[in-house]
């Protein structure tokens, strides 16, 4: 058995050649909530209140994100509205009139959670937020996501913007499967520009994924935050052909050092 350490608990987490989790250490997590997947055997690994409600925060942004890299518009240029800006803080800082690509906007709602990015998205796929919201729904009904409503394409927390971790973990499954969102997620910064003409506006999106910085199997996927959902993380890692995706929501632990210790069992069981 191992003794891992993080901030404020030290916690022995006993794993098998088979990646069989301890169950009774991982119990112990100051976390609201804990999936471990291995992605290759496609086993769940250990489960902690998987089928709870939670505020998704900004882990919603997959969903938004993966309906634009579908829709079809990647390539096309955005028009910034007045409503597209018309979001809280984290924001990109876009003003009415800028012009920017559709691969620009999802790169900076991925990479640092950009809400008026979110909001641009939603409105320039669907014509209106309303109807956005309504494709997420519609997407997350055949998922098997029956646990998820989505009332907003950004996370803003809401009676009506919920989910569970399975079902953020079915989201996040089918995400990946698609080459562009993986490489996108796993980017720590982009740097983009308007297309306006005239003088060069530049906008930098940085992550907020500290695993990305540190850690170097972790290959994405979207960290969230709020006040109702606590400290949030979706995580990847792969490591000499092992594939690890963890759901942690609300977590009272630092969640870099938490996931990165579960990473480093799992993928080297």
């Amino acid at each position: 058995m191992t003794l891992i350490k993080t901030i404020g608990l030290s916690l022995a987490f006993s794993i098998t050649t088979f990646a069989n989790i301890d169950k009774h250490e991982l119990d112990g997590l100051k976390v609201g909530a804990l999936v471990i997947k291995d992605l290759n055997t496609k086993h769940v690994l250990y489960s902690k209140d998987a089928e709870k409600r939670v505020s998704p925060a900004s882990l919603t942004k997959v969903m938004t994100t993966i309906l634009a890299i579908q829709s079809g518009k990647m390539g096309q240029a955005v028009t910034i509205t007045r409503e597209m800006t018309k979001v809280e803080p984290t924001i990109a800082g876009y003003k009415r009139g800028d012009i920017v690509l559709m691969s620009d906007l999802v790169k900076a709602a991925m990479i640092k959670s950009d809400n008026d990015a979110a909001k641009a998205i939603a409105i320039f796929v669907a014509g209106d937020e309303k109807r956005f919201v309504s494709m997420m729904n519609i997407k997350a009904r055949q998922l098997g996501m029956h646990h998820t409503h989505f009332s907003n394409p950004c996370g803003y927390d809401g009676k009506e913007q919920y989910s569970s971790p399975n079902d953020l973990l079915k989201m996040t499954e089918y995400a990946i499967k698609n080459p562009t969102f993986n490489a996108i997620s796993k980017l720590n910064s982009h740097t983009y520009y308007a297309l306006n003409k005239g003088k060069l506006k530049q906008f930098t999106a940085y992550t907020h994924n500290r695993l990305l910085n540190r850690y170097q199997y972790a290959v994405g996927v979207k960290t969230g935050f709020t006040n109702k959902a606590g400290a949030c993380l979706i995580a990847r890692a792969k490591k000499d052909g092992r594939d690890c995706l963890i759901v942690m929501m609300n977590a009272k632990v630092d969640r870099w050092k938490t996931a990165k210790h579960i990473f480093e069992q799992v993928l080297n069981a």
